[in-house]
């Protein structure tokens, strides 16, 4: 009896000393464990700082070529040699992280200001406003993005060259000052927050019947309080999860954009658009087709490792 006693004690004692992180931290502490998950933020870490410091660290303007020098191998002057009209390829694969980036930041902030709300308000409102929302993304989903996307970019293109021949005026000035990427926002303003929404209004259908929400009701809370304490904590993961993996689709739908032509404006860099170009000298010249290709791989694996540790790590079943 008293060694029972004493191993109760014990165990008490070690649970009582055994710190404890929260759903958050015992989060992070999993997601350390995870290698692939580590190394792909690490990689990630440095495309931020690639993206901010660019002009400090390209050794050339993306812009700056010289036909002497075109077509030109790995070297000394060029690490990763130059295009076809002389461009420096290290040069332009810095800057072109800045655009790739860019879209990727501007996709989540999309999915936070319009899909998490969309499918809160629906998912815990329901009724006619859950029915219409719905159907009207149902419908959206019906068509592929990326023809969605050619067809508003094509339409944007010709309004813009339209508007430049009569003087410039706030769409052209805000497309010069964007490099051509207003497009690309605008369609990802359309089409990025989908599925979001819908896994938001899931989750919430869910969440509202619990017993710790019908009991914050039953007190009187307000709805706003609800969705703001009770409810907003428990789509947090999801969306998280989510983000992560929504950046490399935004950032594949932006070069593919610019792999068409109807990306960004040249002569700013863009992977896809440097991917186009090195397809054309692919045979004579293959180094202009590696360096972007590499670039783009390496920066959707890192994304998607990354959000698959985020996945594993924030499942609370995950104990390791």
């Amino acid at each position: 009896m008293a060694a029972s006693v004493l191993m109760g004690n014990t165990i008490a004692s070690q649970r009582a000393i055994r710190p404890t992180h929260g759903f958050w931290g015992d989060a992070w502490e999993r997601l350390r464990l995870n290698r692939a998950a580590m190394v792909s933020l690490v990689v990630i870490v440095v495309l931020m700082v690639v993206a901010l410091f660019a002009p400090l660290i390209a050794p050339y303007g993306y812009a700056d070529g010289n036909l002497l020098h075109g077509s030109e191998g790995p070297g000394r002057d060029h690490i990763l040699g130059t295009d076809d009209l002389g461009r420096d390829i290290l040069s332009r694969l810095l800057y072109g992280t800045r655009v790739s980036l860019s879209v990727a930041l501007a996709a989540q902030v999309v999915i936070i200001a319009v899909g998490v709300p969309i499918g809160l308000v629906t998912g815990y409102l329901g009724g006619w406003l859950d029915l219409v929302v719905m159907r009207v993304i149902d419908a959206i989903f019906a068509l592929p993005n990326l023809l969605i996307a050619i067809l508003i970019m094509s339409m944007l293109r010709g309004n813009i060259s339209a508007s430049a021949k009569h003087g410039s005026n706030w769409l052209t000035s805000l497309d010069t000052w964007t490099k051509g990427l207003i497009g690309i926002f605008f369609v990802l303003s359309i089409t990025h927050w989908l599925t979001v929404s819908r896994l938001v209004r899931a989750q919430v259908l869910s969440i509202k019947e619990r017993e710790h929400v019908e009991a914050a009701r039953t007190l009187g809370a307000s709805q706003a309080r609800i969705i703001r304490v009770h409810i907003i904590p428990h789509v947090l993961a999801p969306v998280i999860i989510a983000i992560a993996f929504g950046v490399p689709g935004a950032i594949m739908l932006e070069a593919s954009l610019s792999f068409l032509g109807v990306g960004v404006n040249p002569p700013t860099p863009s992977w896809g658009l440097m991917i186009s170009n090195g397809i054309a000298n692919m045979r004579s010249h293959p180094y202009m087709l590696t360096s972007p290709a590499l670039a783009l791989g390496l920066t959707l694996l890192a994304f998607t490792f990354l959000g698959d540790g985020l996945r594993d790590a924030m499942d609370p079943q995950m104990k390791r």
